[in-house]
């Protein structure tokens, strides 16, 4: 069955990029150019499902699609793979790696015998690794690489045995970091690479507590927003602008939304 609405937007990419009637921002992209497009709509689809708004994630969606489509399509003028191959590759790899579904006499699964089947089958696909760690855990965005490289060691029994033990890591790398900047001469190198420390060992903590820390950011910074906010609201009722007014002023309005957010205001 076709679906002709999806055959419909194929045709728009390829007019798009049409090299003599198409449009010219669009014939100027690169994979490379529009990498950044990618995760920006990706992140913008997490942000539409995590306020549950289903008008937005339909959207958001359509976004990460024109940029598939629109990677597809830059691979196919150059003779490296089509939409087609994508989709037959994609499939394959799905029936292989779930075999307790497609594969007759595998019987049902447990999630956790799904999961452990998924990584033997995806080792097996792409070659036995020369290392445990590799650059290939560098890949994803540097919060979410951590939390895969704490999970890796942990799988191999390289890890800290509960969160009270990784609290006194997390406490290290912070006097570690403090210690660089006691010097009246602060190395910057020095402390960024110590606050880097200190970042990895905080999502260590995450790990171990059971909480996603891009998650746990997001939300962080999805309530200082709210509070902002919440704080400008009462200095415009009270007349007040932002630069008419001193860090300690502000900090006033600032523990006025802080009560009102904790009272449910």
């Amino acid at each position: 069955m076709t679906n002709p609405e999806y055959k419909r937007l194929k045709e728009v990419i390829e007019m798009l990029r049409h090299p003599e009637k198409g449009c010219p921002w669009d014939l100027k992209q690169t994979h490379e150019s529009l990498l950044k497009y990618l995760l920006e709509e990706s992140y913008e689809f997490i942000n539409a499902v995590e306020n549950k708004d289903y008008d937005h994630m339909k959207e958001e969606l359509g976004d990460i699609l024109l940029q598939i489509l629109l990677h597809a399509g830059i691979a196919g003028e150059n003779g490296n793979f089509d939409m087609e191959s994508v989709c037959a590759t994609l499939a394959d790899k799905m029936v292989h790696r779930h075999p307790h579904v497609f594969k007759a006499g595998e019987g049902k699964a447990s999630v956790e015998e799904v999961l452990t089947n998924w990584d033997k089958l995806k080792e097996e696909e792409k070659g036995k690794k020369e290392r445990e760690i590799d650059d290939s855990y560098l890949m994803f965005p540097p919060l979410h690489s951590a939390f895969k490289i704490g999970k890796k060691t942990q799988k191999i029994g390289f890890d800290w045995d509960d969160p009270v033990q990784v609290t006194y890591k997390v406490e290290e790398e912070w006097q570690e970091l403090k210690e660089e900047l006691l010097p009246s001469a602060v190395n910057k190198a020095r402390v960024e690479e110590e606050f880097g420390d200190f970042l990895f060992s905080i999502v260590q903590l995450g790990r171990h507590l059971d909480i996603d820390s891009e998650k746990a950011l997001r939300a962080a910074n999805r309530k200082f927003i709210k509070r902002f906010n919440q704080m400008e609201d009462l200095m415009k009722d009270a007349g007040q602008k932002f630069l008419e007014m001193n860090q300690k002023q502000m900090d006033i309005y600032w523990d006025q939304a802080k009560k009102l957010e904790k009272e449910g205001v």
